[in-house]
């Protein structure tokens, strides 16, 4: 069970995009009086480092720098928000610590390289905070949120990609499907929700619907599905009529910005649940 959150002091472990920089908008909101941000170089947001108390940055792999790191500022709870570019995985350098830990892992996926990191981390007393701390606000309850109403056939290809995204990421295969008039036209795989839309615009004609859930068993200290204003405006490029997001178990960041988006642009916005599952 996680412990109480600490406002004291808390860590940061800063990815890409825009949510370290909303979790720690949220964070100093409710209270926290230290941040200690740990960012990537080519990753993390510059205007993080004006956001910290304590800032430094790190090549994505330097795990015993991160954890030398924490202990030296007694940082006792971090979350890890954003993500790390997939193809940066492949070009990592790692330490020693890094090393060591990558040769124990049967299976290299996000869930089995960030588990072993938690549990580095707490050998040295730092707990890894569910991602979605101080930002629990931006859970989507089920139902329609913003844009045009879905239409029938529109409900019937969320309810399909629901379905078979809900079975890739038991796979961990990846987390989101492209439909198009009961026709799965693309899956997401290891190039991410942005290439897998591009690629499902293109083959289905646009007019498509993309859906997007958590894995069945979703550790969320890392890897939490994520629908913001980006996510949207790759949806525009790529002709994507209806966006559809895990109920309860997606953040939707900079909410306002993104209804806003779904208006003007006219993209249904949608939050599912496992109800679609026996439709």
């Amino acid at each position: 069970m996680t412990s109480p959150v600490s406002l004291d002091s808390l860590g940061i472990i800063a990815g890409n995009g825009r949510y370290p920089v909303l979790l720690a908008e949220a964070a100093r909101a409710r209270g926290v009086k230290r941040l200690v941000v740990v960012g990537f170089s080519g990753e993390t947001a510059p205007e993080m480092e004006g956001m910290a108390d304590v800032y430094t940055r790190l090549r994505v792999g330097q795990l015993g720098g991160l954890c030398n790191y924490f202990r030296e500022q007694k940082v006792t709870q971090a979350i890890m928000a954003g993500q790390i570019t997939p193809g940066n995985l492949f070009d990592l350098r790692p330490d020693i610590k890094a090393v060591l830990l990558l040769a124990k892992l049967k299976e290299r996926n996000a869930e089995s390289i960030f588990g072993a990191i938690a549990d580095e981390l707490k050998k040295v007393g730092v707990e890894l905070l569910p991602a979605t701390t101080f930002l629990e606000d931006c859970l989507p309850a089920p139902g329609h949120i913003a844009g045009p109403k879905l239409s029938r056939r529109e409900q019937a290809d969320v309810a399909l990609g629901f379905r078979v995204a809900k079975e890739i990421s038991r796979m961990d295969i990846g987390q989101s499907v492209v439909v198009k008039k009961g026709t799965i036209v693309a899956v997401e795989a290891f190039e991410g929700t942005d290439a897998a839309m591009e690629r499902g615009g293109r083959l289905g004609k646009g007019e498509v619907v993309l859906v997007k859930v958590s894995k069945p068993n979703q550790d969320f200290r890392f890897d939490v599905p994520v629908v913001g204003p980006r996510t949207m405006e790759r949806a525009r490029e790529s002709a994507v009529r209806v966006v559809a997001c895990e109920a309860g178990r997606t953040l939707l960041l900079d909410r306002k910005l993104v209804l806003e988006q779904a208006e003007r642009w006219g993209i249904s916005l949608f939050a599912a649940d496992e109800s679609l599952l026996n439709q």
